[in-house]
């Protein structure tokens, strides 16, 4: 096992294959900010601990698991958090209909309680057995134990851990070699760490992109964005990002990259009069290229030898199929102003629509075939993606609904069409693992309260999106049946704005401590949401919470559902402090919270001093936040905060400072760095 970095290490066997997450990716570590992460120095296992061997099915790899040991990862994992005892399979897909391991970001790469990480460098299909069996002769010791039989399907049939020390087995069909990554912790929140930083860091998005989204309707025509716009600045409802949906162009499925006339007539001076008002725009789009389009012919020999809804499916491994797909997006878009895109259905499906996306056995100029493009083919998409904005030296914040391994660095947040609430709660929870960011997207509501609690989740989350694309009007507006989403809000539209509006402004208020846990995700791989196993794993009672988690290091967010009144929130050790009204709770115990439908449950560390925006309708390039400090506990508190330009690279050449905040009797605010701008007023 080689050491290839502070806390990382590698273990190689046979020939590995061509097309890998690492050999795709090409990252450079960030060693200095690996060197600043403490541990003992030691590989988490001994090189004779690991079994790796060729078999007729391709590489088999086996782990140990102690019995203590709960493991979790794995990407996007909508229907689980903690994976111990359970098969998955690390196939994209964006149908996850079982706890199988299909997801729209399958990540080889999990982590455990017992405070190290493991990533299996591969673009196939791997299946992971997680301490599901135990060796033969295992339970040897235990044929005169008495065990009742059962008698019903579940007795028979239901989940049952395998106990004492295990194993975790990974399979990888058609390999002939392999990888495998190891990161030291001392605990799983180091552990992700390192691999975050292993990935090339964590993004570091425009401050813009932490505001109001807002996707508009898919049939909208010109006239109705125009008045859309308006609307929200007349009405007070702060949006920076307004997005266009797939009839902007003239061929959607596949797409032809290019502006529909007919709706959008003098489309660039839509265009502009949309960015005098300070918004963002956000075009959606998929990968596949229509024969109508201006790439079509430049992309014939760079693309796979099977089409998708009649349209070439570029390889984006391969330099020149890259480069023209990029350099179109550059001179067609992200010149003329667009701030970012929706990269949609780039998952495949495998149990709704039998024609979405290529066979497995398609074969790419790359030499990737389908399984491997499939597993890839997001964060290529990603990568091509991020190339104009890299040219230009300016920072995107956009959607994408597939990703996989080592792609923390890259600007885009997950979505889904799936559309429970609960599950997407968990899909914040669980993104965090695995250098992901995912958004809870409000897409449809069933009632007012249904909208409310939905917006209250996106709100503190990673992206606060509304995705309207079903909807002509806002869904807090008066309209007519026919028009509105299920769920009428005649009655009470007033006062749901206002509710809407109110939240909207908490998310505004949020964004200078949200940048700063961003920046500490760029800087240090820490992921600015998690699971509350991530920072309490010595503690059992976190280990299946999958509906609460931490947004940054110091709040504690616990969603509710419609038809939930209040829920049972359990707090881990130490003191926390209702967010709203600064009531102390006693930590280590769970309290059952009630709230109103202005609110959800949300907590705060003792000892934190919270800086609080004043809300603004958009975050412009030269905005200025004036800062209010919140105190949650007494004595000295301390906060940071982190201050750059918020729409460029320079960070990069260290133009940056770090605010620090101290309050006791009276104020002390200590700026270190090399940006010469303020964006924060405090006091």
């Amino acid at each position: 096992m080689k050491k290839i970095a502070n806390g990382v290490w590698k273990l190689s066997f046979g020939q590995p294959e061509a097309h890998t997450p690492v050999s795709l990716r090409k990252n450079e570590l960030q060693a200095g900010a690996l060197e600043k992460l403490n541990c003992a120095g030691t590989a988490p296992f001994a090189e004779n601990q690991i079994e790796i061997k060729a078999t007729s099915r391709g590489v088999y790899i086996e782990i140990p698991l102690g019995a203590e040991e709960h493991i979790y990862g794995f990407g996007l994992q909508l229907h689980r958090v903690d994976h111990t005892g359970r098969k998955k399979v690390i196939r994209v897909n964006s149908d996850p209909v079982a706890d199988t391991g299909d997801s729209h970001a399958p990540v080889p790469f999990y982590v455990s309680t017992a405070g190290y990480g493991v990533f299996v460098d591969t673009a196939r299909y791997a299946t992971f057995y997680c301490g599901t069996n135990t060796r033969k002769g295992a339970s040897a010791g235990k044929k005169d134990e008495q065990k009742e039989i059962g008698t019903s399907e579940i007795e028979l049939y239901g989940y049952q851990a395998a106990e004492g020390d295990r194993t975790v087995v990974v399979d990888i069909p058609a390999a002939e070699g392999i990888d495998v990554y190891f990161f030291e912790g001392p605990n799983m929140l180091n552990a992700v760490q390192r691999y975050n930083l292993f990935s090339g860091g964590g993004v570091l998005p425009p401050m813009w992109g932490l505001g109001m989204w807002y996707r508009a309707y898919s049939a909208a025509k010109k006239e109705d964005v125009t008045r859309l716009a308006d609307q929200f600045r007349a009405d007070q409802m702060p949006v920076d990002v307004f997005g266009f949906e797939p009839g902007w162009q003239t061929k959607a499925y596949s797409c032809s990259f290019v502006w529909d006339d007919g709706r959008f007539p003098d489309h660039e001076a839509m265009l502009e009069e949309l960015y005098s008002k300070n918004y963002r725009v956000n075009l959606w789009e998929h990968l596949f290229i229509h024969p109508s389009s201006p790439m079509y012919d430049a992309l014939l020999p760079h693309s796979g030898d099977y089409e998708v809804w009649e349209g070439l499916v570029p390889d984006l491994a391969v330099k020149e199929g890259k480069e023209i797909f990029a350099n179109h997006h550059l001179t067609e878009f992200v010149e003329k102003g667009i701030a970012g895109f929706k990269l949609d259905e780039c998952d495949s499906s495998d149990f709704v629509h039998s024609n979405w996306s290529f066979p497995d056995i398609s074969k790419f100029p790359s030499g990737m075939d389908g399984e491997q493009m499939h597993n890839q083919i997001g964060t290529l998409y990603q990568e091509a993606i991020q190339a104009p904005f890299e040219a230009i030296g300016r920072r995107t914040l956009s959607q994408v609904r597939a990703s996989g391994a080592l792609a923390s660095s890259f600007p885009f947040v997950l979505y889904s069409d799936l559309y429970d609430h609960k599950v997407f709660i968990r899909g914040v929870v669980n993104c965090g693992f695995s250098g992901l960011l995912w958004s809870p997207e409000v897409r449809q509501a069933q009632s007012p309260e249904d909208l409310i609690r939905r917006i209250q989740t996106a709100v503190f989350s990673p992206m606060a999106l509304l995705n309207c694309w079903r909807i002509p009007n806002p869904p807090w507006m008066q309209v007519d049946r026919d028009k509105n989403i299920k769920g009428e809000f005649l009655d009470n539209y007033e006062e749901v704005r206002a509710i809407c509006r109110s939240l909207f402004e908490t998310r505004m208020a949020l964004i200078p401590y949200l940048y700063t846990s961003y920046a500490k995700y760029s800087i240090d791989g820490l992921p600015p949401f998690r699971a509350l196993v991530m920072d309490y794993p010595d503690d059992p009672n976190t280990f299946g919470i999958d509906d609460a988690y931490m947004m940054g290091e110091s709040l504690l967010v616990a969603p509710l559902v419609a038809g939930e009144t209040g829920r049972s929130v359990y707090l881990p050790a130490g003191r926390w402090h209702c967010y709203w009204t600064n009531e102390m709770y006693e930590g280590g115990t769970a309290y059952q919270i009630t709230a109103d439908l202005t609110r959800i449950p949300v907590f705060v560390k003792d000892g934190t001093l919270l800086p609080l925006a004043a809300p603004l309708q958009n975050v412009a390039d030269d905005a200025v936040f004036d800062i209010a400090l919140k105190s949650y506990g007494t004595g000295l508190l301390t906060t940071v905060l982190y201050e750059d330009d918020g729409t460029s690279f320079s960070y990069r050449q260290g133009e940056y400072n770090w605010v620090q905040l101290e309050l006791d009797n009276e104020l002390k605010i200590t700026r270190s760095g090399n940006y010469s701008g303020r964006r924060y007023h405090i006091g």
